[in-house]
């Protein structure tokens, strides 16, 4: 496609929106600014995504907003390759591979539908990281694969095909009337036959550099980093940190003592969707880990923790939607003898998974029947349920057992299962599938699990507003605090503890509409003030920390910290300033909230026992890029991510620009010729008048 450049002065799209300037090519084209992409992620056997040709792919728009518009694009349309605008509800496992399966379509633009597809929309697999788990052909063999139960009824799976043409999303809907109304006015098809030029075109830039596997890329990126003084990395592993604290302070760069027992509380701050960096994840990862965040909170309000005879160690893990990339490590670390906790130091472990969603107020839990065939484990299992069972009793909130013949869903603890017998229950809002129809998807939002505010409140008044949705998530953190008091070994009367509904309201303000409020802003680092942007995405991607994992380590600082009277240079060298301790504790030198009476803010030092550790999966650190029983995730690089439209005149007009071109071209080289081998004729001096001889 040369369209462009041979287009006509009248072939310009203009749009109130688009961007006035000299330049040839601000007349031609109106990029597209809020677009986010499908990019090329692989591991060990294969690749998936997305990816256009390496000078972008082009084709005449073509809106598709009933099934029966795709006949146009397939069959009838005379204007082939086509670039399909997509309407959010078709954009299905059926409708995607009838366009992959032509060379009629380079491309697609979907738009966002409004409000979420009702039948559901799920891009992941029908079973989340299959074969990464626990069960295998060695370990219940009969609930491998889910064989037992499928978890993601909804999962289509399409996040992990691979398309061989560029598909983008659409996140402004400004911009997609200004597409649309360009199709109206150029593409409509005029009775039954094709619209006459010019023609409204789109263009996506998404050539990624890694193909084929993980293998394959990361042999490719170490030969050159080796060989090469200027190597060109293809693809990088999907990386990020672990955030954990304790409830009684732990030397970090030490080893618990061997008797002493730790209480393992889990959850993933991960999620993902089909469109790069697109992942809300509201019910699959945030309610989880917000609750999680209100348990600690209680917990570390309790007047008698230092005196329990167990340890509770509060664990946010990242990477866990690629196959447990942050379970897998920190397990790995603790054989190796790498973390400050070992295995044999766990006593038992509660996860909390999906939990926003419940029916009837009822929250599952869900045990590993094959570990509890052994009569130990079933002991401590047992004591375990029993626990939390009389947490609930009294409160909104009612736990009832899954049932001993059904399997662990997709969680963490089973990557501490395949490692030890440990005792461990994992908290969710359903029994056997998933009630969240939106899993791994872009309509995973706030709507997702109904929070709801009332109309006209100012940003300030929404972040204090307590929805139902964190009444009911203070609900359970309160039971799971209680029941972690008991665990622990506590004795005393457990109604003094209690979850904080409105800081949980809070949270899931800035975790899913926006984090860059007050009070995000007042308990980071200054120089981390970049960070809160508006709309909270949770992947994991490939630098780190990410967005969510610096924010999670100050909010967890924040809610079970110390305010410490340091002075600046002090709280940023504790290792220098007397009657500190920094193998016990992290200081921070936060923000502070606002001076009432200036716009200054005032600064503070919090000490906390929150740490970051590694969630690089171990496949990297040995090499083992292949590896079946670790993640092998990465992500390809790219140069060039970008979209526009404009209009494209008819090829016979291009060719015959060209060849006008061309003749134009040719007879100036003649003229040139001819000139400057007539120049001593053509502009040869005048002779001398005084010169004449008669």
């Amino acid at each position: 496609w040369g369209g462009p450049l041979g287009a006509p002065p009248r072939a310009r799209v203009s749009s109130p929106g688009s961007c006035q300037g000299n330049s040839v090519e601000r007349k031609i084209y109106i990029p597209l600014n809020k677009t986010a992409p499908c990019v090329r992620l692989l591991n060990a056997t294969h690749q998936i995504g997305c990816q256009s040709s390496i000078s972008g792919d082009t084709g005449v728009i073509h809106v598709v907003e009933k099934e029966e518009d795709l006949s146009w694009v397939l069959a009838d349309g005379p204007h082939p390759p086509y670039m399909i605008l997509l309407d959010g509800n078709l954009f299905t496992r059926s409708v995607l591979l009838q366009l992959k399966g032509t060379s009629r379509v380079s491309g697609l633009a979907v738009t966002m539908a409004k409000p979420s597809p009702a039948q559901g929309f799920s891009p992941g697999l029908k079973c989340p990281n299959d074969g990464f788990g626990v069960y295998s052909k060695d370990y219940g063999p009969q609930f491998a694969h889910c064989n037992t139960t499928v978890w993601n009824p909804w999962g289509s799976g399409i996040s992990y095909e691979d398309f061989d043409f560029p598909i983008f999303l659409l996140e402004d809907a400004n911009e997609t009337q200004v597409i649309k109304q360009c199709y109206l006015d150029h593409n409509v098809p005029q009775d039954g036959s094709g619209p006459q030029y010019p023609l409204c075109a789109m263009q996506l830039f998404s050539h990624m550099h890694a193909v084929t596997s993980t293998v394959t890329c990361m042999r490719r990126s170490s030969l050159q980093s080796t060989f090469s003084i200027n190597p060109e990395i293809v693809c990088d592993p999907l990386l990020d940190y672990n955030v954990w604290s304790t409830l009684q302070p732990i030397n970090s760069s030490g080893k618990v003592d061997p008797g002493k027992e730790v209480i393992v509380v889990a959850t993933r701050i991960d999620s993902h969707s089909f469109f790069w960096n697109i992942a809300p994840g509201a019910e699959s990862a945030v309610s989880s880990f917000v609750t999680h965040l209100a348990v600690a909170e209680a917990l570390h309000k309790a007047p008698d923790i230092q005196l329990l005879p167990r340890n509770v160690m509060f664990t946010f893990f990242q990477g866990e939607t690629f196959d447990y990339i942050g379970s897998s490590r920190m397990v790995y670390d603790m054989e190796q003898d790498k973390f400050p906790v070992r295995l044999d130091n766990i006593h038992s472990f509660v996860e909390l998974n999906q939990v926003a969603l419940r029916n009837d107020s009822v929250l599952w839990m869900h045990t590993d029947p094959v570990s509890r065939m052994n009569e130990s484990v079933e002991v401590q299992v047992r004591n375990l349920l029993d626990v939390l069972s009389r947490s609930g009793a009294g409160s909104n909130v009612t736990l009832q057992e899954a049932g001993f013949s059904q399997p662990l869903p997709p969680s963490s603890f089973q990557r501490f299962l395949r490692a030890r017998h440990i005792p461990g229950v994992v908290l969710t809002d359903h029994r056997t599938s998933f009630h969240n129809r939106y899993y791994q998807s872009m309509y995973d939002t706030p709507e997702n699990i109904r929070m709801e505010y009332p109309e006209g409140l100012s940003p300030e008044e929404t972040l204090e507003y307590v929805t139902d949705t964190a009444k009911a998530l203070a609900q359970v953190a309160t039971v799971v605090a209680r029941a972690l008091y008991g665990l622990a070994g506590g004795a005393n009367s457990t109604s003094a503890i209690q979850a904080d509904p409105k800081t949980v309201t809070r949270m899931l303000y800035g975790f899913l509409i926006k984090m860059n409020n007050s009070w995000f802003q007042s308990i980071i680092k200054p120089d981390l003030k970049g960070i809160l942007g508006d709309v909270p995405q949770h992947y994991v991607a490939v630098s780190s920390p990410v967005n969510t994992t610096y924010l999670v380590q100050f909010v967890l600082a924040n809610l079970t910290g110390t305010v410490v009277n340091l002075s600046k240079e002090e709280c940023l060298n504790p290792e220098k300033t007397p009657h500190t301790d920094t193998e016990l504790y992290e200081y921070s030198w936060v923000q502070g909230s606002l001076d009432p009476n200036s716009t200054s803010r005032i600064p503070l030092c919090v000490r906390s026992g929150v740490r970051l550790s590694k969630a690089l999966s171990p496949a990297f650190e040995l090499r083992h890029w292949g590896s079946r029983e670790y993640s092998t995730w990465t992500e390809s690089r790219w140069k060039d991510i970008r979209a526009r439209i404009f209009l494209v005149a008819s090829r016979e007009l291009e060719i015959l620009t060209l060849v006008l071109g061309i003749a134009i071209l040719v007879l100036s080289l003649l003229t040139t010729y001819v000139i400057n081998a007539k120049a001593h004729v053509l502009f040869s001096p005048p002779r001398d008048p005084g010169a004449v001889t008669y």
